[in-house]
């Protein structure tokens, strides 16, 4: 007995509904996860690239010096294979409903798609952790494809 009912009542009450629910929660993230890690398994015994299995992340930043603290920061912590510091970008955009324009700095950097399957993406953890900006700008986008010697390295150097 729990609060006063008996257990089996516990369960009857949206028990096939909350089932139903679960099972199909389970189901979405498990196939998520068994098709990420499927296909990196296949790039690694096949050595051919699969598509999406890396990302390329692209990160503004106030300064060049934030932008160097960061790029070290996710390299150090296996979280990316490189990073591309790109200096004076200009950025047009609008903020709390005014124009603005800033002298920005570019990160590039180049990661494994692995935990994406989780919708979480630790080097974006990490940025947004790390990043001065209220509104950080950090996003990936899957790499489809490109020098096979260059993705095997990146593979290598970013463990899953």
């Amino acid at each position: 007995m729990r609060f006063g009912l008996p257990a089996t009542e516990g369960l009857q009450a949206g028990g096939p509904l909350r089932a139903l629910f679960v099972i199909a929660l389970l189901s979405v993230l498990m196939l998520t996860l068994l098709r990420t890690v499927g296909l990196r398994a296949f790039s690694m015994a096949s050595e051919t690239y699969m598509s999406g299995t890396h990302s390329a992340a692209f990160v503004t930043c106030p300064n060049e010096q934030v932008a160097k603290d960061l790029a070290r920061g996710i390299v150090e912590k296996k979280l990316a294979a490189c990073v591309n510091i790109v200096p004076k970008i200009t950025s047009v955009y609008e903020w709390q409903g005014k124009i603005q324009e800033d002298s920005e700095v570019l990160l590039v950097s180049i990661h494994t798609s692995f935990y994406s399957c989780f919708d979480i993406d630790l080097q974006c953890l990490y940025m947004l952790s790390n990043h001065p900006y209220e509104v950080a700008e950090v996003i990936s986008l899957p790499i489809e494809q490109g020098n096979p010697p260059y993705l095997k390295w990146l593979g290598d150097a970013v463990p899953e």
